[in-house]
């Protein structure tokens, strides 16, 4: 069933393509930048056990990251549909692990990521106010869901709104940033290089930590694929997005290397390790406690920016599984005026509202790295499949065969490590992805049909027709893949 259209409104409904590379630049980049690195950017240090084996592993995390951001390139312009490692693992190795994905990224990733994010965001928001005073919970829960509300209302109601909104935050996180490494150099400039000395002194290390040390450093430089999610959505995908992972991976490794060796020139190792918010520690040894009011401020609109962008993509994911009978049909429809995936992006927020209002999720966090990277790597892996079996698939932009053959190694070790640093967590993990297995068996067909019998499926039907009438929401006219 279509609503009834306007005039104006008579060109097919699908998703415009809005992302070129600036808007592109800006999306990848405020979406790797999270808050970590103003908040807590010291497990990397705690584990390599000084700052010149930090460094290095941030310059070797980063390049790590390129290898795998490459073979999503190659994905992203061989297939050309939305949905990042969704679509990628129901293409290379089937429907079951693009399903099972799917399920876990539903049930914990996207809901409790989002979650502590946005309660981070209100609790830095809100402590210059209450300052010195705690900030009272109940205040934190309140803004972290009027925030919430106002990420899915931009997103919901303009695609273009979004990307702007997404490209102020992003400039304001650099900026911030950018000042923190001026006052690095200028620190380092009068031979304040005290700090630096004995940089690969590991005396203090324990044997064996160094994989932990990558552990941190690869899930700081975690989103970087955001733009496969939306590939139906940029310009010329198959230049824009091998172009735009390589840029901003290298403005966020750059970024990452100079914001940590400014930290290292001003604090002491034991300073970093021991702060709760490590910028504010820097201001306050720099700038002096005037300036370090600031860095909440800042904290606070890298969650919102990191959150905008996540929202953004996010949705696009349950959007194609809809339109590959993996979901409900209601979420790969599209609002006819507005022009966005509206069912699909109203289809977290009750969920992150409840959790949210609970609060306590940080347990539902530990549960994620885990499945996050064994699905990375089956993708890797996936590609590495896919060129043998389907060598004369046309591929604008082509990586060496080592490339994903070696991040997929990296993502498995990376699984592996948890095995030593957290086996209850990557248990839990394990358990909650294979739990997908029985609801794939119970609701889908080998195909990707419903099983359900035929009088579950009508009422189904209806349920969907009324929704759409509700909505203001039709599938999609016309394909941009």
């Amino acid at each position: 069933m279509k609503p009834q259209r306007h005039a104006e409104e008579a060109s097919p409904v699908r998703l415009d393509r809005t992302i070129g590379f600036l808007y592109g630049i800006f999306m990848q980049v405020g979406m790797i930048i999270g808050s970590g690195i103003f908040i807590s950017p010291s497990g990397v240090l705690r584990h390599a056990g000084s700052v010149g084996w930090a460094l290095l592993v941030w310059l070797a995390c980063g390049f790590l990251s390129l290898l795998g951001a490459l073979s999503y390139a190659e994905l992203g312009t061989t297939i050309r549909q939305s949905g990042s490692h969704y679509i990628y693992l129901r293409e290379t190795l089937g429907t079951l692990p693009a399903f099972l994905f799917l399920w876990v990224e539903f049930i914990i990733v996207r809901p409790s990521i989002m979650a502590v994010v946005f309660l981070s965001m209100g609790q830095y928001s809100l402590e210059a106010l209450y300052s010195p005073c705690a900030v009272p919970r109940v205040a934190v829960k309140l803004l972290a869901m009027v925030s919430i509300s106002f990420v899915v209302f931009v997103n919901t109601w303009s695609s273009t709104l979004s990307l702007r909104v997404q490209s102020c935050l992003s400039v304001s996180k650099l900026a911030a940033l950018a000042s923190i490494i001026g006052v690095g150099v200028a620190h380092v400039a009068r031979g304040r290089t005290e700090y630096f000395e004995n940089a690969f002194d590991t005396a203090d290390s324990r044997p064996g930590s160094l994989p932990l040390a990558f552990y941190s450093g690869m899930f700081a430089y975690s989103g970087w694929a955001s733009l496969n999610a939306v590939t139906e959505e940029v310009k010329r995908p198959e230049r824009t997005i091998p172009v735009v992972i390589c840029a901003s991976l290298a403005i966020v490794t750059v970024t990452y290397l100079l914001a940590n060796a400014a930290y290292c020139a001003v604090l002491t190792p034991s300073q970093i390790l021991g702060s709760a918010a490590v910028a504010q520690t820097f201001a306050e040894n720099t700038l002096g406690n005037a300036f370090s009011t600031i860095v909440p401020l800042c904290v606070a609109l890298s969650c919102l920016g990191g959150s905008m962008g996540s929202y953004f993509t996010s949705p696009r994911l349950f959007m194609v599984a809809s339109r590959q009978r993996h979901w409900p049909s209601i979420f790969s429809m599209i609002h006819v005026r507005r022009r966005t995936p509206c069912p699909a992006m109203l289809l977290l927020l009750p969920l992150l509202l409840c959790l949210m209002w609970l609060g306590d999720v940080h347990a539902l966090i530990n549960y994620c790295s885990g499945p996050q990277w064994f699905f990375v790597g089956l993708v890797s892996l996936g590609l590495v499949y896919q060129r043998v079996r389907r060598p004369d698939l046309p591929r604008p932009f082509k990586v060496p065969l080592a490339v994903p053959a070696l991040f997929s190694c990296c993502c498995l070790g990376i699984v592996a490590c948890s095995v030593y640093s957290s086996p209850a967590n990557l248990g839990m993990g394990a358990l909650i992805t294979l739990s997908g297995v029985p609801v794939y068996a119970a609701c889908l067909t080998e195909r990707g049909r419903s099983a359900w019998p035929e009088r579950v499926r009508r009422r189904a039907e209806w349920i969907t027709q009324e929704l759409q009438l509700l909505m203001e929401v039709v599938p999609q006219e016309e394909t941009n893949y």
